[in-house]
């Protein structure tokens, strides 16, 4: 079945433009004052980055310099396709996706990150292990017990919930608040443990990925649900994680190693899960990815064949948080009566996305959930408060 897609959300949206024109300038100022010790000239890109912003300038492509980087090429094609689309092409002009990936692509750049290695959100990633909130979530997931499927249900949706932790939304006011029900507005669970039970559509022994969103609290969801896989003989479970800092919270594979370390160093639960993962790691069963793709400007559509590859044959991938929901549906609002399996049916694998919603790009929820939530007049999709599990199993007619 071919859909025709819809077109991705532009500045127009009243959500992104407030994020570009306000929340991420506010970001780059924090960078800078969080770490007062760069040098000069890195604070003075970081300048020009944020008056760019603020005055709506042009977007400039990177400045590739006499220090290539790997990315550079693919950035320069997403580049020019959208100067190709949009005229003139500038930050608060484009399409959001676009504009946001790519600005976090520039404070890349002027950190010099490529050389230093120095990840410019770390004083924000650091407050997350002196929160009590963190090691209280940590042990209710840690807590987790029963029949394995049962298990694994209960888990999603403390990682579900652990998405709404982000350092860089509004939205982490609401980590410590207990969601209800209705608050979450499409529950595919049963469908999805159904398939992966023993004799379901699920493909036997195949190897689960689970697409990373941020770190702190909501990784350390993830890797407590990794390890309740990995309890399965023969299961085999991939991290994909960013190749380089973005969105502020988003995990790299060194953010895993800080979180690794700082289990340990907690004892009790929290280190003999550290423990687990690490032989899990020695063994080979647990992998820690981090393709450029993830930091692209691309939608999922566009990945290269070795990653369409390696999700062919899949158990199972797992699509965390709001940006890499919005990467897998064209950061876009679908209409009414498009199912979320429609909307992924190009996808290689069975496919479940766990998502706080953080913006408008949504898919799959019917009419009767949404219309009397848009009746109230307010906008309610950016605020985190509300989530989805939606799943699409090859058996659904993709």
């Amino acid at each position: 079945m071919t859909l025709n897609r819809p077109q991705p959300l532009r500045m127009d949206n009243d959500f992104a433009y407030r994020t570009m024109s306000e929340r991420v300038p506010g970001i780059i100022r924090e960078v800078q004052s969080a770490n007062a010790d760069f040098s000069p000239s890195i604070q003075r890109a970081l300048d020009r980055l944020h008056n760019m912003l603020t005055q709506n300038q042009p977007v400039p492509m990177l400045d590739q310099a006499s220090v290539p980087a790997p990315d550079f090429a693919d950035w320069e094609a997403v580049y020019r396709a959208q100067q190709a689309k949009i005229t003139p092409l500038t930050w608060l002009h484009c399409e959001w996706f676009f504009a946001e990936t790519f600005l976090y692509r520039h404070i890349i750049q002027a950190v010099r990150w490529h050389e230093t290695g120095r990840d410019p959100y770390a004083y924000k990633k650091r407050t997350e292990f002196e929160s009590a909130h963190f090691w209280k979530l940590l042990d209710a997931a840690l807590a987790v017990d029963g029949p394995p499927a049962e298990r694994l249900g209960a888990l999603l949706g403390l990682v579900l919930w652990g998405n709404r932790v982000d350092l860089s939304h509004p939205a982490g006011m609401l980590a410590s608040e207990t969601a209800s029900d209705d608050e979450l507005l499409v529950d595919d669970r049963d469908r999805l443990l159904a398939d992966l039970a023993p004799g379901g559509a699920a493909i036997e022994g195949g190897v689960v990925h689970i697409i990373v969103d941020n770190t702190g609290t909501e990784l350390a969801m993830d890797l407590a649900m990794a390890d309740a896989l990995l309890s399965a003989d023969g299961m085999t479970v991939v991290l994909h994680l960013k190749a380089h800092p973005t969105f502020v919270s988003d995990a790299t594979i060194a953010d895993v190693w800080t979180v690794f370390r700082a289990l340990a160093d907690h004892g009790g639960g929290p280190a003999q899960l550290a423990g687990r993962l690490e032989r899990a790691w020695e063994e080979g069963r647990l992998r820690l990815a981090a393709p450029l793709f993830w930091n692209s400007g691309r939608f999922l559509w566009d990945m290269p064949p070795d990653l369409r590859r390696a999700f062919e044959g899949a158990r199972l991938v797992v699509i965390k948080g709001d940006a890499n929901y919005r990467r897998a549906l064209g950061d876009a609002v679908w209409p009414d009566g498009v199912t979320f399996a429609e909307a992924m049916s190009y996808f290689p694998a069975p496919v479940v996305a766990l998502r706080s919603l953080k913006s408008d790009t949504l898919a799959g929820v019917p009419a009767s959930i949404t219309a009397p939530l848009d009746a109230t007049g307010e906008a309610w999709r950016p605020t985190g408060r509300y989530g989805v599990i939606q799943y699409a199993g090859l058996a659904q007619g993709r």
